[in-house]
Parts: C-alpha cells; sequence; structure tokens
C-alpha cells in the first residue's frame, strides 16, 4: 500500500493504492483511518478494487459500519470506481445519499474525488 499526496487549496489529501484489498473489515476500516489520521491526513481517496465487494452488499451491513467510522472520526472519503454494476435499488439509494451528506462521496474518477475533498 502506498499513499500518494495531493494537495489542493491547502488541503492534504491522502490517496490510497495498493494491488490488494486494503479494507475486508470493520477492524481493516479503523486501522486505515489510524494510519492516515497519525500522517495528518483528514480526507482519503479509496478505489472500489481495494474494498471486499461484501462492502457493496448491503445486507452485510459491513459498508455503514466502516462509513460511520470514517464519519465519527470525520475522516472525508472518496470511493472511486464504476458502480453501476451494482444493481441493487436500495445500494443505488444508499449512494446517492451518502453523496448527498459530502462526507462520503462515490465518484467515478480520481479527479472527481480530488474535487469533492477539495471544498
Amino acid at each position: 500500500m502506498t499513499i500518494q499526496y495531493h494537495e489542493s487549496n491547502t488541503i492534504k489529501i491522502a490517496e490510497i493504492n495498493s494491488d490488494d484489498m486494503i479494507i475486508q473489515s470493520v477492524q481493516d476500516g479503523l486501522d486505515l483511518i489510524g494510519n492516515i489520521y497519525y500522517q495528518g491526513f483528514d480526507k482519503v481517496i479509496l478505489y472500489e478494487r481495494n474494498i471486499t465487494p461484501e462492502f457493496f452488499d448491503l445486507k452485510t451491513k459491513i459498508a455503514g459500519e466502516i462509513l460511520q467510522k470514517f464519519s465519527n472520526y470525520r475522516i472525508r472519503l472518496a470511493i472511486v470506481g464504476d458502480f453501476s454494476k451494482y444493481e441493487s435499488k436500495s445500494m443505488e439509494d444508499f449512494i446517492f445519499e451518502s453523496n448527498k451528506t459530502k462526507h462520503i462521496n462515490f465518484v467515478e474518477t480520481l479527479e472527481s474525488a480530488l474535487e469533492k475533498l477539495s471544498k
């Protein structure tokens, strides 16, 4: 795992890059929060490919638990990926509602993630 540093409008944003699955459990999410917070970041970009597919099955409740941790620790998060493949209406609604809060964003590109987190 590597952390790419971005700065926009004096805001530090961590982009997490890895060939491996980074988040497979709630504990992995907490570990990531601790790691990036310790390094002085409060905004993070993750890629869908680095998150367990179970996250995107709302019945598992993993997404809600992990995203609640990010919210509790006031770490803004953008998840980059193609979410159109998730045909669940509940997942579609979850993404829509998350994007409205601006604390958790599901976006298609790195550029969109940087734009959302720079505000």
